[in-house]
C-alpha cells in the first residue's frame, strides 16, 4: 500500500468540487479512511472514493484521535478533510500536536481559502494598487476567545482591506467596532456560501450592512469583505 499509516490533513476548498487541489482529490481516490467535517464540505468533494468514510460533526477531539490512531495501526491512510484551506480556523494544530505526540506521520495539503474564492466570485483582487496593499485576516471573538491586541476595534484602525470570517450572526457588533477606524460609506460585501449552489452576495456600506443582511436572514457561513 503506498503511504500506508499516514495521516493527510486536506484543504477541500470553500464548497465548489472543482475547487479541491489535484493532489488534495489525488490522495483522496486512494486514501482508505476519510474524515471530514460534516457540513461544511461538499460531500461532492470525495464522491466516488473507495474509503470508508466518517463525518466528525459531534465527535470530540479524543474520538476523531482515537478514529485516527485505529485506522493508523491497521496500516491506513487517512485522510483528515477540512474546509477550505487548512491554514485558517480549521483547528488542525490541536490534531496535530495529537499525533506529534503519538509519532504518526502526517502531511498537510493546502485548499483553496473560500477569502480567495469569494474574491474571485466578485472578479477583484484583495491588494488594488495606491488603495490597499494589506490585507487583514480576521474574526470577532465568539467561543473562540480573540487576543485583546487584536480587537476588531483596533485592527479598524489600520484602514487595511479586511476579510472577517465566522462573525457575520454578530454583524451588529461587527460593524460597531469597525466604525472605530472605518468611515460609514466604506463598501462591505456579504458573502454567503462561496462557491456553493446557495451562494448569496450582498453589496452594502458600513452604515447599511446590518440592516440587508438581518433582511437576507443571513446568520452564519459568510464571510465580510471590508474595504
Amino acid at each position: 500500500m503506498v503511504n500506508g499509516g499516514k495521516v493527510y490533513f486536506i484543504g477541500a476548498g470553500p464548497g465548489d468540487p472543482e475547487l479541491i487541489t489535484v493532489k488534495g482529490r489525488r490522495l483522496l481516490e486512494t486514501a482508505d479512511v476519510i474524515i471530514y467535517a460534516g457540513s461544511l464540505v461538499n460531500p461532492e468533494v470525495f464522491a466516488g472514493t473507495r474509503a470508508e468514510v466518517h463525518d466528525s460533526s459531534g465527535k470530540t477531539l479524543d474520538e476523531i484521535i482515537d478514529l485516527i490512531r485505529s485506522s493508523h495501526q491497521k496500516g491506513k491512510t487517512v485522510v483528515r478533510l477540512h474546509t477550505g484551506d487548512t491554514s485558517f480556523y480549521s483547528a488542525i494544530s490541536e490534531q496535530i500536536e495529537r499525533l506529534r505526540i503519538l509519532d504518526f506521520p502526517y502531511e498537510v495539503v493546502p485548499g483553496v481559502s473560500s477569502a480567495m474564492a469569494g474574491a474571485a466570485a466578485l472578479g477583484q483582487e484583495l491588494t488594488i494598487p495606491e488603495i490597499s496593499q494589506t490585507v487583514i485576516f480576521t474574526r470577532i471573538e465568539g467561543r473562540t476567545p480573540v487576543p485583546e491586541k487584536e480587537k476588531l476595534s483596533d485592527l479598524a484602525k489600520i484602514n487595511a482591506s479586511m476579510v472577517i470570517f465566522l462573525s457575520v450572526g454578530m454583524i451588529e457588533t461587527v460593524r460597531d467596532q469597525l466604525l472605530e477606524g472605518y468611515p460609514e460609506d466604506t463598501p462591505v460585501i456579504v458573502m454567503e456560501k462561496v462557491s456553493w449552489p446557495g451562494e448569496r452576495i450582498i453589496r452594502s456600506t458600513l452604515g447599511g450592512v446590518v440592516e440587508q443582511v438581518k433582511e437576507a436572514g443571513i446568520t452564519k457561513t459568510a464571510l465580510i469583505y471590508v474595504g
